[in-house]
């Protein structure tokens, strides 16, 4: 599934969800289409495949060995978040594009607030600012969606301020 998993995000962040064919969805996972339909039985299922395993990738890259200083960890999460978006989807949030493929997918409306929150709350623990989830999100957000934009500006405006909410938050 692991297999499968990597290779449908593989397709999806780089073609988007309209695209690639089945047979294209097939060859990214490196499995018979049997096999792909067994683990992934709809579209659909290809889909939110793809966006869990990137969820996971996301989160240990982001995540996964932070400093233990707020400021420090804060810093560096939008620092990582901005290596994200430079090596591994320079065009913004593959959950937002998804949700925007299919507006109607309520697992898929699902999988983009639980991926959000998740951050949110991640972050706001890491950075000693709980009960700021929102305001981290915003800037999380407000970052990857600048990133095509702006590039590194991006990042340095978003450490500015999340040093400004750290900062009112003391």
């Amino acid at each position: 599934m692991r297999k499968i998993s990597d290779g449908l995000e593989r397709a999806f962040a780089s073609r988007g969800f309209a695209e690639p064919s089945v047979e294209d969805l097939r060859d990214a996972a490196g499995v018979s289409l049997r096999t792909l339909y067994k683990y992934t039985p709809s579209r659909a299922e290809m889909v939110l495949a793809a966006l869990e395993n990137r969820q996971q990738r996301y989160l240990h890259r982001v995540f996964d060995g932070l400093p233990e200083e707020p400021d420090v960890a804060l810093y560096t999460i939008l620092s990582r978040v901005g290596d994200w978006m430079a090596t591994e989807t320079s065009h913004g949030c593959l959950f937002h594009a998804a949700v925007a493929a299919d507006p109607e997918s309520p697992a898929l409306r699902a999988l983009l607030e639980r991926h959000k929150a998740e951050v949110a709350t991640r972050a706001a623990t890491a950075c000693g600012l709980g009960g700021n989830d929102t305001a981290l999100l915003v800037i999380i957000e407000g970052l990857t969606q600048a990133w095509p934009l702006r590039g590194a500006a991006a990042v340095e405006a978003a450490k500015r301020l999340g040093h400004a909410l750290q900062a009112t938050t003391s």
